[in-house]
């Protein structure tokens, strides 16, 4: 008794409400969490297979594509941002019956469609391997795909009903379980990796070999922990769940209306994923599993900066509209532009610098290929980080078309020099360089028309002038990044993290410091909160 008592205690605090600075540090520090977890799942995964087992690690990648495109297309991001601002719609006004019918329909309805199309990756594994994401693999890698994509094939299910409870979550501003999520996923795959590739023995008995398939089994296993958690989630929130569908709710059929451009709209960017897939399948064995890595490691510094920042301010920036605040919608969405550009920005120039010590990371000894990629993307580091809230931009408006619009032209593009940049035999570089060709043109494109939509304010004189300034900076963080890679080069004998993390962090951190002094000396307003703490902890006795 006393146990559950406590149990709900350290719920109710850690659902608590927190301030929108707050929230974006839970969000962030949860995300690094989350990836330092990532890079020990993908340090483990490419020591044992991506030399000894090219094949297999690339069927494995091969295996997570259609299931993600299908969760990405159906919930993923596509649900919280077309739910949240009609959610908060109904609690701002009071409307608190309304507010929990439409969670209760949208969980009956996402998981209902999830379920199908779990049914049907299932049944159609075969085709969708051999003809859409792994043409180029061998037999042996072709069944090892199939497999392992039947397994992954319940994912879509579990985490569309999890990222519904997220969103719930969310869009109350309570961000605690909302960011453990993630992690346990990792966790979750990390259990496989470490005990599922064994084996499974239950009571004596064998019931799985191990191999790498045990890896997919522990993708299920974190799903699940990923479910259970944001289950947690929602104690103490008052959500009044009920087992049907009401579609008479107005706020429901409002978010089936701007569901579907989103949904869409995340589709076309993941039919990229998938295209890159197909054509890295044909590069030779291992490039597959190369090419996923370096977008994996170029898309953390985005769910770090541009999503947790972007997330958290998404809330304030659907108030002030609903409250009819548009010059603080303006001043909200400005913040967090500056925040996330001038944050993203030396985070780009150090991962191009310092990229042979990044892919050590997650592989014993670095891999020149995967390096090699990376730097092809670090354009991609920046514009992605800031598309998160420049969509938001959009969808705090409820206008999720504009978005979607302009995502068809750019996956158009980056999807065409794909393949023109492949036929030229660029290798898996051509198509970094085609993803970051894109995702800047995306985010130009998406910020003039928010722009111009709210009159100029948002992109104003002084705002071209501090992101100037943030260049200058970024190109003297740069400088010395360049310097500091040939006093401490990465060598052979470095092959293990010991080994390269302190080279890493003295890279990093000395960078750093000339990017925030120099911005000090050009007056930008995102460093005197640094300066000023910097000055308390060295002068505090003074």
């Amino acid at each position: 008794m006393k146990s559950a008592k406590r149990f709900k205690s350290i719920v109710a605090m850690a659902n608590a409400r927190f301030s929108i600075k707050a929230s974006a540090v839970i969000l962030a520090s949860s995300t690094l969490v989350s990836a330092l977890l990532g890079i020990f799942r993908d340090r483990l995964l490419n020591s044992y297979y991506l030399d000894t087992y090219p094949t297999g690690i690339d069927a494995y990648t091969a295996a997570f594509t259609i299931p993600d495109f299908m969760f990405f297309i159906l919930t993923s991001g596509a649900l919280a941002v077309s739910f949240i601002p009609v959610f908060n719609q109904r609690l701002v006004t009071g409307n608190k019956k309304s507010a929990w019918e439409l969670s209760s329909s949208l969980l009956n309805l996402m998981a209902f469609v999830t379920l199908v199309a779990s049914i049907l990756i299932i049944i159609f594994a075969d085709p969708l391997v051999r003809y859409v994401v792994g043409p180029g693999l061998d037999e042996p890698g072709t069944i090892l795909a199939i497999n392992m994509m039947r397994v992954i094939a319940i994912n879509p299910f579990l985490m569309s009903i999890a990222t519904v409870l997220s969103s719930i979550q969310q869009a109350v501003g309570r961000f605690v379980f909302y960011a453990l999520a993630p992690a346990v996923y990792n966790i979750g795959i990390l259990i496989g990796i470490v005990f599922f590739t064994n084996g499974i023995n239950i009571f004596g008995i064998q019931i799985f070999e191990g191999g790498i398939m045990g890896v997919a089994i522990g993708v299920v296993f974190g799903a699940i922990l990923q479910l259970i958690i944001s289950l947690i989630g929602l104690f103490g929130l008052g959500f009044d769940y009920e087992f049907k569908v009401n579609w008479k709710n107005h706020g429901f059929r409002s978010v089936l209306k701007l569901l579907p451009a989103r949904s869409l709209d995340q589709g076309i960017d993941y039919v990229n994923t998938i295209v890159n897939t197909n054509l890295s399948s044909r590069m030779g064995a291992g490039a597959m599993r190369s090419f996923q890595q370096a977008t994996a490691l170029h898309q953390m510094p985005v769910n770090l900066i541009g999503v947790a920042i972007s997330t958290a301010f998404f809330p304030k920036m659907t108030e002030d509209l609903g409250e009819g605040k548009e010059e603080e919608y303006n001043a909200t969405f400005r913040a967090a532009l500056r925040t996330i550009i001038w944050i993203s920005l030396p985070v780009a120039v150090i991962a191009f610098f310092a990229r042979g010590y990044v892919v050590s990371f997650i592989k014993n000894g670095g891999d020149s290929l995967i390096a090699s990629v990376l730097a092809t993307l670090v354009i991609a580091i920046f514009a992605r980080s800031v598309f998160h809230i420049a969509s938001r931009g959009f969808y705090a408006r409820q206008d999720t078309k504009t978005p979607f619009i302009v995502s068809i032209v750019a996956v158009g593009l980056s999807t065409v020099l794909a393949i023109v940049f492949s036929i030229w035999g660029f290798g898996p570089e051509g198509l970094g360089y085609a993803q970051s060709i894109g995702a800047l043109l995306e985010i130009v494109i998406l910020l003039w028309i928010l722009d111009r939509r709210s009159h100029h304010k948002i992109v104003s004189k002084s705002f071209r002038k501090g992101v100037v300034k943030m260049l200058i900076s970024g190109a003297i963080a740069g400088a010395v990044a360049y310097s500091l890679t040939k006093f401490f080069p990465l060598r052979s004998t470095d092959v293990s993290i010991l080994a390269t993390l302190p080279k890493f962090l003295l890279i990093s951190g000395l960078s750093f410091a000339a990017y925030i002094i120099s911005g000090y000396f050009l007056d930008l307003p995102e460093v005197q909160p640094i300066v000023e703490k910097v000055r308390k902890v060295l002068f505090r006795n003074v």
